[in-house]
């Protein structure tokens, strides 16, 4: 394969889909003091970040407790183990 047909390769390639990009502001960067500080960039007001539904609220609640399940049951658990073996041990 020649350098030309390589360099040829190389362009043909697909760009990825930025699908995923809303460009929604999580957290203005615009700030005075930074060199890229813009003076005439305007806030939007009627950005929707920040605006979850009450079924998306739910899912996220459940989510967190799923996923923190595991280590609140292994902290239970070895209270019970802790309390059971000073029990045997004193008794």
């Amino acid at each position: 394969m020649s350098k030309q047909e390589r360099s040829e390769k190389k362009t043909k390639r697909k760009k990825p889909k930025a699908e995923f990009d809303t460009e929604s502001t999580i957290a203005d960067m615009n700030v005075e003091g930074f060199k890229w500080y813009n003076p005439q960039k305007k806030k939007n007001p009627n950005d929707s970040v920040g605006k979850i539904t009450f079924k998306e609220y739910w899912a996220m609640v459940i989510g967190a407790f799923r996923a923190f399940w595991p280590t609140l049951l292994m902290i239970v658990l070895g209270f019970v183990f802790m309390v059971l073996f000073a029990y045997l041990w004193l008794s």
